[in-house]
């Protein structure tokens, strides 16, 4: 089973959509060997998201990711990190194809509800950024 991470963003935590997000994630046979609260501060959330900080969006990203509670996921099963993809949907919740978290959860590029690692390299990164070796276990 290949491992990836979610996170639920600031906006759908504020708005109590964790649970239902939670829900999806398992009915598509997702197994959660992770999963916490947490507050990033502005730093955590600009080391978090160093790939994009020439970009023109990263102190919008970075103050928004820092705005609120967030919940990080660590999730399982074949295929993990394309069929989080597939389930998020489109970054615009407007593009994204219906029934995706995006299109049903989120508002706007920024506020669009969830995070997924992209690859198996960001996975590799962004895992153990929220996780350590303590808290998570394999489950069978």
């Amino acid at each position: 089973m290949e491992q990836t991470l979610t996170i639920i963003k600031p906006d759908a935590v504020q708005r109590n959509l964790a649970g239902q997000i939670l829900a999806r994630l398992e009915a598509e046979g997702f197994v959660v060997l992770g999963l916490k609260m947490v507050r990033l501060s502005q730093q955590d959330a600009q080391r978090f998201y160093q790939e994009h900080s020439a970009r023109p969006f990263f102190a919008s990203l970075t103050s928004y990711m820092s705005s609120g509670p967030a919940i990080p996921i660590l999730l399982a099963r074949a295929n993990a990190i394309q069929a989080l993809r597939d389930l998020m949907g489109a970054t615009n919740p407007a593009q994204a194809a219906a029934g995706t978290l995006r299109q049903a959860f989120g508002i706007d590029v920024e506020k669009n509800a969830v995070h997924g690692s992209d690859s198996p390299g960001s996975a590799a990164r962004e895992i153990p950024f929220f996780f350590n070796h303590l808290e998570f276990r394999e489950r069978s």
